[in-house]
């Protein structure tokens, strides 16, 4: 059985004497770091009748070696600084504020324990080692962070009062078998901290409230659920944030089960959480919830209907996997149905004075993006088939870790940009080949204009009006803006992609599907044609019947959520 060991405890509650091994650098804490851990804890200070806040220090690691006795794995920095406090405060407040509980020794400092437990007396020994020298710093910088607060009498009695009861620690003291050397290296090459995560998962496996089996089991479920978690399509489903956010994934999963805001910057609210749902229930019972939110999800994750409607909603941003979770607590199924669907209709309602006619690029582009979104996620939970998903991962995260599928004009519109030559250039070979196919005279034309080291904007604009007039509808741009101008499309930073002509993209988007890339459903139907019922379809231009049908299409398959049917826009 482990005789490891989880706690919180209030800052004046550490007790014993703690060694600080060789294998650790010394005591580096300068003037940056003193003060704003002071500047800390008097900000949690009430006023005006207002209950003081609570704030928690990073973990204290520690190995005990006998009764009282501890060996520092990590947070020596912090308890060395805390010991200086108390020590200050006992010096100018004596038996009031009572000596520090515990002492300290540097293994590679053999007078260190002699040295700090008298360092009022002892800083003209500063130059004695580094040690010393950064102690006394430390030291002096406490005096003045104090002179400079004001009345010591007043100010020191709050310091003293808020260690007591509001500033807490994680006492994490583990088992003795523990190799001391390996942990610290795990902990601080790279300066990886301890997560909420890891701190929980050691609050179940150093519990002498569990047998061994069970905290065998614990331990075998809880590395499952992470791997399981490591599935991208599962993980992307229910979050739009990458793994660097998360140094373990089952963190999401806790963050769930504690309720922990979007906003919440207590690093450790997770495992408080936890540590207090532990005092009050039966650890057995706290392990089975967080199992149970988790299968909640993989759930939700096979259910096909169930993964396309909340994951349309997370993708979206309209709503997060906690509001979502929420709502989905006490109902039965049809009744989360029912709140999913409304959820929907929400996200792409129109306001009392509103119509999607109005909907413009400019004004309502991460609207039209979230409704683009919603026809692309319910063609395909629509298409009748089980076997296909719309695969959220790809949506979100393409190959260069970007959300790369923006809004844009299907077929290009008037822009008052310039632009740079460069752009220029890029442009009139981007429509080279769409332009060979249709007027040879013009294409040569752009060959010309190309073999020329520099060429002015007025060049380069009456070609391009040349080039819109061939492979535009009516012979010329529109400044068509309204939604069935618009699809989701991958252009990136590329400018003269983002304003070509619809031949073009399409010949990008073929381009893109033939190396394998991924296209969203609903763009590749559109740049294919395949909304498109005219017998008289052809490929180089985004035409009236086009537009037509494709917001046909759109009414059709977003017919149980729009606020009205979406009107076409004539020209």
């Amino acid at each position: 059985m482990s005789n490891a060991k989880l706690e919180t405890r209030f800052a004046n509650e550490i007790a014993g004497k703690f060694l600080v091994p060789s294998y650790q650098r010394g005591y580096r804490w300068g003037t940056d770091e003193v003060t704003r851990l002071l500047d800390d804890v008097f900000n949690l200070k009430g006023e005006g009748g207002e209950k003081s806040k609570n704030y928690c220090l990073q973990p204290i690691v520690v190995k005990k070696l006998e009764e009282k006795f501890f060996e520092v794995i990590d947070g020596q920095q912090r308890l060395t600084t805390l010991f200086l406090i108390y020590s200050y405060m006992y010096e100018v407040g004596g038996n009031f504020f009572g000596a520090p509980k515990f002492s300290l020794s540097y293994e590679t400092r053999k007078k260190s324990e002699t040295f700090l437990a008298n360092i009022a007396n002892n800083l003209n020994l500063r130059d004695e080692n580094i040690d010393f020298y950064f102690m006394s710093n430390a030291y002096e910088e406490i005096k003045n962070w104090f002179k400079f607060k004001g009345e010591c009498s007043v100010i020191m009695p709050d310091i003293k009062n808020l260690f007591a009861y509001n500033v807490k620690i994680i006492w994490y003291e583990v088992d003795d078998t523990e190799d001391s050397n390996a942990m610290f290296t795990r902990l601080n090459i790279g300066k990886i901290p301890l997560t909420s995560a890891e701190l929980v998962k050691a609050m179940f496996l150093s519990s002498n409230r569990m047998d061994e089996r069970t905290q065998d089991e614990i331990a075998l479920q809880w590395d499952n659920i992470e791997k399981e978690l490591h599935n991208e399509s599962f993980w992307y489903f229910l979050t739009n944030n990458s793994e660097k956010k998360y140094q373990t994934r089952i963190d999401l999963v806790l963050d769930l089960k504690s309720e922990r805001k979007i906003d919440e910057r207590e690093k450790y609210f997770t495992f408080f959480y936890f540590d207090r749902l532990s005092k009050e229930k039966d650890l057995n019972e706290v392990w089975r919830e967080i199992v149970q939110t988790f299968f909640t999800l993989k759930d939700w994750y096979e259910n096909h209907n169930l993964y396309h409607k909340i994951g349309y909603l997370i993708a979206s941003k309209y709503k997060n996997l906690a509001e979502i979770f929420q709502a989905s607590q006490g109902k039965t199924k049809r009744q989360f149905f029912c709140k999913l669907d409304d959820f929907i209709k929400s996200s792409v309602a129109l306001r009392s004075d509103d119509s999607y006619l109005s909907w413009t690029y400019e004004k309502d582009r991460e609207k039209i993006r979230r409704l683009l979104l919603l026809f692309n996620v319910e063609s395909v939970r629509q298409n009748g088939e089980q076997s296909q998903w719309f695969p959220f991962a790809k949506f979100k995260f393409s190959t260069d870790g970007k959300n790369a599928w923006s809004l844009e004009h299907i077929n290009a519109v008037n822009s008052p940009n310039k632009g740079t030559q460069d752009e220029w250039r890029k442009w009139l070979e981007l429509h080279l080949s769409a332009v060979k196919s249709v007027d040879e005279t013009l294409a040569n034309e752009i060959k010309k204009l190309l073999e020329l080291k520099n060429f002015s904007y007025e060049r380069f604009e009456s070609i391009q009006d040349k080039v819109l007039a061939k492979l535009s509808p009516a012979g010329g741009v529109e400044d068509d803006d309204s939604i069935s101008n618009l699809a989701l499309l991958k252009v990136g930073d590329n400018a003269a992609l983002s304003n070509s002509v619809f031949d073009v993209k399409r010949d990008e988007i073929i381009r893109l599907d033939m190396h394998g890339a991924f296209i969203p459903f609903c763009t590749k139907m559109v740049f294919l044609k395949y909304y498109t019922q005219s017998e008289k379809n052809q490929t180089h231009y985004w035409s009236v019947d086009d537009k037509k049908n494709y917001i046909s299409t759109i009414n059709e398959k977003l017919k149980n959520y729009l606020s009205q049917p979406i009107e076409f826009k004539n020209f």
